[in-house]
């Protein structure tokens, strides 16, 4: 079994933090670094066993690793990655944990074009988390049986991607291997366009009304509850993708306002059935 040195953390929230433990718990590095800009996540990190170390020092945090994983939201994530590149150690290899892809792989691997250092970035995505935030939400298994997308470019290397793929599997993960632009693609249609409607939905709702609300409503806006400014830079970063998938769920949103304004009742039934049946084929 692969065990890294030294493992450096950026950002310790529920994520960073579920790493931490998960690394830990399998014995998986002798030491873990958490490097954030809040004492008090860092020491909320420290006190559940995420992490062995913390600083607020990004370049001292990460000069003894082998291995930095960015778990910032989307928008600091390719400077980070840029600035740990000059830090750590010549052989290391910087991965992230960020909800989008396109945008950061073009950003790091520009950077890293005129950086002097051969430091290999290797984007990924761990399709798990919650609306919750902060290191006291961690959960060491966390990625068991969760996917997690890894999305090299033509600019990776092969044993980068395998290092980092055999990361997430030994976390517990099922690993996907797709490029940034499909797996942009792909999470705006099952988690960014669905977290706006859920918002939408949530927003619609008038204040009066929610004295009845009851597992419907709060299991259909559950992830509403996310982290607004996480969210605004996540639905940005990927409103290409986005946007399309609005158009798709518009369609069929009208199709099912046609059919309720036309009385149109074996139309809304078969509307009604094709949703339970996409749904149910998860089978969970």
């Amino acid at each position: 079994m692969q065990r890294w040195e030294t493992v450096t953390i950026v950002g310790v929230g529920l994520i960073g933090a579920s790493i931490g433990l998960a690394l830990r718990k399998r014995q998986l590095a002798t030491t873990v670094v958490g490097v954030g800009r809040r004492a008090s996540s860092l020491r909320k990190a420290r006190q559940i066993g995420a992490v062995t170390s913390t600083t607020t020092d990004l370049s001292r945090g990460v000069r003894d690793a082998h291995l930095v994983i960015i778990c910032t939201p989307v928008e600091r994530i390719a400077t980070l990655a840029l600035e740990a590149s000059q830090h750590c150690q010549p052989d290391a290899i910087i991965t992230d944990a960020g909800s989008t892809k396109l945008e950061i792989v073009r950003l790091v691997e520009t950077g890293l074009k005129s950086s002097s250092r051969q430091i290999a970035f290797v984007g990924s995505h761990p399709m798990a988390g919650s609306e919750k935030n902060g290191p006291e939400f961690g959960q060491a298994n966390l990625f068991e049986g969760r996917v997690t997308v890894v999305t090299p470019s033509k600019q990776s290397k092969g044993d980068s991607v395998d290092e980092v793929e055999r990361l997430w599997k030994l976390l517990g993960s099922k690993v996907v291997r797709m490029s940034p632009k499909d797996h942009d693609r792909s999470v705006a249609a099952i988690s960014h366009m669905p977290h706006l409607v859920a918002s939408a939905i949530a927003a619609a709702t008038p204040p009066e009304e929610l004295e009845l609300a009851s597992t419907g409503w709060l299991d259909t806006t559950r992830i509403a509850s996310g982290d607004p400014e996480l969210w605004r830079q996540i639905l940005i970063q990927n409103r290409g993708g986005v946007l399309k998938s609005l158009d798709k769920f518009e369609k069929v949103l009208a199709t099912f306002r046609q059919a309720l304004e036309r009385d149109q009742q074996e139309k809304l039934l078969q509307l009604l059935e094709a949703g339970k049946q996409r749904r149910d084929s998860l089978g969970n």
